[in-house]
């Protein structure tokens, strides 16, 4: 009996270790695709990916594609594709992206090596983004595509230099700012400067910080990086997930999701860590320096040289409404960058609500509920938004200052922390940020809209 039980143990080893080196096969052919300048290789490559295809060869298909330089090779990867699967029309990748997203994943065994591999061709700490974390995800590796910039390549700005408002002179009244209070460290941080490095790290009224921008998505987001006493020293990672920047964490080289501040890839996957989110307001420098005439602003001299100029940073991506990296999904409800405000909070996750940067433009000020919590948008006449606890007030006028009257005809003063009635009372400020229309659906698919 024993003898027999050993004998079925060995032939389950002998098996799994075929299909695993099979697979590895499949994995090195691909990427010979790609490494080989010998015509011969690359040919029976071609034929033995043939002969072998399964379902789970299209990704790597595709994505050796989008690398692929070999004129000769391209075509007959077209050619494998076309005959094995059911795509037909496509004029680019993000047509190839976007079929092979309306079916439900299909991956090989070793794919993480194999995508490990391929993007080590590009950047060696790409490796270790995938190598081993198949199963340590919570979202679909296909979906992660390469931005096509090396991990860091866009150089977030680590403790920058900062300097008094009156001294920045580089800086028109009509020029956009992402501003921030923190504990009363009041600082601004202009978007022609962001768009260059899409992330700061700093901190900020004794918090340590990260300001992730997202040009794609239109989203900057303010998060605390410290997480039950540890933390997280976060960079741009190289890698999109539905046209959003994936962070990494420089420790542990896991991947994680921008908007919702969670590991997604890799060993910190399943350890219930979720970054706290603070609130930003995307505004003018005229406005931002009223309303707060000591604010810090980031300086020009960032150790970077690049063309800080207001608009130049992504000037043709903003200026129409098509996409760099399509996403699964398409809501027409909105344009793609139609700005949003976006909704999230933390005692009911499950819920969202997007409400259009247009439409509030036009009600200075607007109530809701969110779940149980009830709220309220303040928006100046820049368009800065300012969301707030309300309890059971209701609000009926905004001097588009600091100064909101409720129903009652009770004035309250309006801070980037909290609103102050004149009978002490106090309302706190929920946390909040902008994102253009596809990003933010592309998240969160389920969400609630306001227009």
């Amino acid at each position: 009996m024993k003898s027999r039980i050993f004998l079925l143990l060995l032939l389950m080893a002998v098996f799994n270790t075929t299909i695993s080196a099979q697979e590895q096969v499949a994995s090195d052919l691909f990427l010979s695709l790609l490494t080989s300048n010998d015509a011969a290789v690359t040919e029976n490559a071609l034929k033995t990916i043939d002969k072998k295809w399964q379902d789970g060869y299209a990704i790597m298909a595709i994505e050796t594609l989008a690398l692929i330089r070999n004129r000769n090779v391209a075509p007959e990867l077209i050619r494998l594709l076309k005959t094995h699967t059911n795509v037909d029309d496509f004029n680019n990748l993000n047509d190839l992206f976007g079929w092979l997203w309306k079916s439900e994943e299909k991956l090989t065994p070793d794919y993480h090596t194999f995508k490990a591999s391929l993007y080590k061709l590009i950047d060696d700490k790409f490796f270790h983004y995938f190598e081993g974390h198949q199963e340590q995800r919570t979202i679909r590796l296909d979906e992660v595509r390469w931005g096509g910039v090396k991990q860091d390549g866009i150089p977030p700005l680590r403790n920058p230099k900062m300097i008094p408002a009156k001294a920045a002179d580089y800086l028109e009244n009509n020029h956009v700012v992402f501003g921030i209070e923190v504990n009363g460290d009041v600082r601004a941080y202009p978007k022609r400067i962001l768009a260059w490095h899409e992330m700061f790290v700093d901190e900020v009224g004794g918090e340590q910080l990260a300001g992730v921008y997202c040009t794609l998505c239109g989203t900057v987001i303010l998060f605390k990086t410290e997480y039950n006493g540890t933390n997280h020293e976060i960079g741009t990672s190289g890698f999109l997930y539905r046209s959003n920047k994936l962070m990494y964490d420089k420790a542990t080289q896991s991947l994680w999701n921008t908007m919702q501040g969670t590991p997604v890839i890799g060993p910190l996957v399943g350890k219930g860590i979720q970054l706290e989110h603070l609130s930003v307001v995307t505004t003018t420098w005229g406005e931002w320096k009223k309303r707060h005439p000591k604010t810090k602003v980031l300086s020009l001299d960032t150790g970077h040289v690049r063309d800080y100029s207001e608009g130049a940073a992504y000037r043709s991506y903003f200026a129409t409404d098509r996409l760099m990296f399509n996403t699964p999904f398409n809501d027409q409800r909105l344009n793609n960058k139609d700005e949003v405000l976006a909704l999230r909070f933390k005692n009911e996750p499950d819920k969202q609500l997007a409400i259009a940067a247009k439409f509030l433009k036009k009600k200075p000020v607007y109530e809701n509920k969110l779940g149980d919590t009830k709220f309220v948008v303040f928006t100046d006449e820049t368009g800065g938004n300012r969301v707030y606890e309300r309890g059971n007030h209701s609000f009926k006028s905004f001097d588009g200052n600091n100064t909101v009257t409720d129903q009652s005809g009770k004035k309250w003063t309006l801070t980037e922390s909290a609103l102050a009635s004149t009978s002490g009372e106090t309302l706190k400020r929920l946390p909040y940020h902008r994102a253009f229309w596809f990003g933010w659906v592309a998240a969160f698919p389920e969400t609630m809209l306001v227009k």
